[in-house]
């Protein structure tokens, strides 16, 4: 069987939400609840994005 060589220099994008910064699981959970303390739909894409950040770290 060849060896076959994987150029691992064309990595995947990230699926990580670009628009949060580096945070860490606990700080990315604080901020989401500050998030949903009080109904805001201005706020729905930063919920949105925190939840996806945070589903990440668990997969």
């Amino acid at each position: 069987m060849p060896h076959i060589q994987v150029d691992r220099s064309q990595m995947a994008p990230s699926i990580l939400p670009a628009e949060i910064p580096e945070l860490s699981d606990d700080e990315c959970l604080a901020c989401l609840a500050r998030a949903v303390e009080t109904p805001d739909s201005a706020r729905l894409d930063e919920v949105a994005a925190l939840i996806g950040r945070l589903a990440v770290a668990i997969e």
